[in-house]
């Protein structure tokens, strides 16, 4: 609507002007060169105005006729361009679909099309690698480390293929020049940390670690905790090493980090007996065993409260269990302490629930031995170790992502390779295959002596 009032406006303009000239109509006369020209200077304008369009025109045309044979030829490199994407486009399609011929004729099609490295290599290499042709793949990524818009994914590629050959040493190399390029990819940061743990770079790995915490790649309660396993494997190598000092500072600092981190309580606890610091130990492993109760706790809190005798030790048991009373592994340690303090009824009384619910080989073994010294019973013990061997195994460090379960806690699965991935908890039972299980015992009350 503005449009056409704008141009009813000029056109109204153009009229009056046209009717003003025709009412004050005037006269030119002009001589030039022999010649003489008498004319109104309505006429004259409209002459002038004549001639300036067709300049116009034909300055237009020439400035169009100039610039064709540029037009042409940008013409003709948009069409090779836009035929070279989508080269690229049914050659990556190719890849997805795993057809490795006509993914190496997009390449080539696309590559002659674009003439643009960059663009290509990246095809070719995945191309390669559909076909098997792992050395064509890797010299297609090395090619890729000499533009910085595909550095990076030349790195990925490259190592992708060290680690997939196993070549570690390689892999780290590659890793660190990655996080260089890229230090916020969380893909890059978590490779590198677990090349750096591989190779037992820890001082490398807690600096990664800390950036990855600074990057929100890892949350604040992971990195805490990984912190402190980082921490916890620098103290058991420098007590290998001798080290006593520096070994209990490190572990001091991992418990700082994560007090549920069992080993490290562990250790702390043992440096606070040794330096005399009894009541703060037992603190300590009361604060632990409500957490997570663990075997290795018992010895250490018994020193911490300098139980000597067999009754003591049951009564100090006895106080450590109230932090986690219904817990199996409370009601097996003041069993055991109640065994070797010979008081069978507090014995059968914590390990009675633990076999009416099955039992672990641990509480099996137990009941054996309460039978054998209480009644003197060798057949009523040997039912019970009969049992054992098919009851839950017994609690270990348990790897959370193969099921591998060893009795030290490492910060490495030996089996896997995953770092920190050790829970203490009850490995998967495995049943028998040798046919019928033997009969189960329930149960068994308390004898009486007739």
């Amino acid at each position: 609507m503005w449009r056409a009032l704008r141009l009813l406006a000029v056109l109204a303009v153009l009229i009056w002007l046209g009717l003003w000239l025709a009412d004050r109509p005037g006269s030119v006369t002009m001589d030039w060169q022999g010649y003489h020209l008498d004319t109104s200077f309505a006429l004259l304008l409209l002459a002038v105005a004549v001639i300036a369009v067709i300049a116009a025109l034909i300055y237009r045309l020439w400035i169009v006729i100039r610039g064709l044979p540029a037009r042409i030829v940008r013409g003709r490199h948009e069409s090779r361009r836009q035929r070279g994407y989508q080269a690229l486009t049914r050659g990556m399609v190719a890849v997805a679909a795993g057809d490795a011929d006509d993914a190496r004729r997009q390449v080539k099609r696309a590559e002659g099309l674009l003439g643009d490295p960059p663009l290509t290599m990246l095809l070719s290499a995945q191309a390669a690698q559909l076909a098997n042709d792992e050395t064509a793949a890797g010299k297609f990524f090395s090619e890729m480390l000499e533009y910085p818009e595909t550095e990076f994914l030349g790195l990925r590629g490259l190592l992708n293929q060290a680690m997939k050959r196993g070549d570690w040493r390689g892999a780290l190399k590659l890793a660190r020049r990655a996080y260089r390029v890229r230090p916020k990819s969380r893909w890059v940061a978590s490779t590198l940390f677990d090349m750096l743990t591989r190779a037992g770079h820890w001082a490398e790995a807690e600096t990664t670690l800390a950036e990855s915490v600074k990057h929100r790649l890892v949350n604040q309660a992971d990195g805490r905790g990984r912190h402190a396993a980082l921490k916890f494997q620098r103290s058991l190598e420098a007590r290998e090493r001798g080290q006593h000092v520096e070994a209990v500072r490190y572990a001091r600092q991992a418990h700082d980090m994560d007090p549920a981190f069992t080993p490290a309580a562990v250790v702390e606890a043992r440096f606070l007996v040794d330096s005399g610091k009894r009541r703060k130990a037992a603190s300590l492993i009361e604060s632990a065993w409500e957490r997570q109760p663990h075997p290795d706790f018992v010895d250490i809190y018994l020193a911490a409260k300098e139980a000597n005798g067999a009754v003591q030790k049951f009564e100090a048991t006895q106080s450590l269990a109230k932090f986690k009373p219904d817990h199996p592994e409370s009601r097996i340690a003041v069993a055991a302490a109640a065994l070797a303090a010979r008081l069978w009824g507090e014995a059968r009384e914590y390990l009675q629930p633990l076999a009416a619910s099955g039992g672990s080989v641990r509480a099996c073994r137990l009941m054996a031995e309460l039978e054998e010294s209480e009644h003197g019973d060798p057949g009523r013990g040997r039912e019970w170790l009969m049992r054992a061997s098919h009851a839950d195994p017994n609690p270990a460090w348990v790897c959370n992502h193969c099921g591998n379960a060893v009795a030290e806690w490492s910060v490495l699965c030996g089996k896997c390779g995953s770092f920190d991935s050790f829970a203490w908890r009850v490995p998967a039972h495995i049943v028998s295959l040798t046919g019928e299980e033997a009969e189960i015992p329930a149960a068994l009350p308390a004898r009486t002596n007739e």
